[in-house]
């Protein structure tokens, strides 16, 4: 049995801020609370090969691994999946940004599997996923509606 998540959040911003934002790999660690770090490894276009390492967690550890991604603007989606898999047998991430009425609605879609010899089992990790999407989503939105907010303020000020 595989592991499935789907996670959403809607954001009261307009698309282009978050796509941009969302989208910009080297700032993560300022946009996610988990990530300590974010090394662009190689640029393709759209694609992009890039590392993250988490901060240490409970026990000290810091988990790393590479991860591709591959941005499709026009469709309004991000493909992603780990190069380097670690305690996954693979990890898949599919992005997508829908406009509505109240905002961008971001949707977080992760297929994965667990490696026998993994710290947790494919139910365990699918229920760390979604605890820590939610906690990331909403950490997210609220930066990204704050820099909607400052963005709104410095064009009055600028009329």
């Amino acid at each position: 049995m595989a592991g499935h998540t789907e996670n959403e959040i809607t954001i009261a911003a307009p698309f282009d801020l978050v796509w941009e934002m969302t989208n910009d790999v080297e700032n993560w660690p300022r946009l996610f609370s988990e990530y300590a770090s974010a090394e662009i490894l190689e640029r393709d276009g759209d694609r992009v090969t890039f590392r993250l390492t988490m901060h240490p967690d409970a026990e000290g550890r810091v988990w790393s691994w590479v991860s591709e991604r591959t941005a499709d603007r026009a469709a309004r989606t991000v493909e992603a999946h780990r190069v380097e898999t670690g305690p996954f047998q693979y990890m898949n991430i599919h992005w997508s940004y829908d406009e509505t009425p109240e905002g961008v609605r971001m949707r977080w879609v992760q297929d994965f599997a667990m490696k026998p010899d993994a710290p947790v089992d494919d139910a365990g990790m699918t229920d760390l996923i979604n605890r820590n999407s939610r906690t990331q989503l909403a950490l997210i939105r609220d930066r990204i509606e704050q820099a909607a907010g400052e963005h709104r303020t410095a064009a009055v000020l600028a009329d």
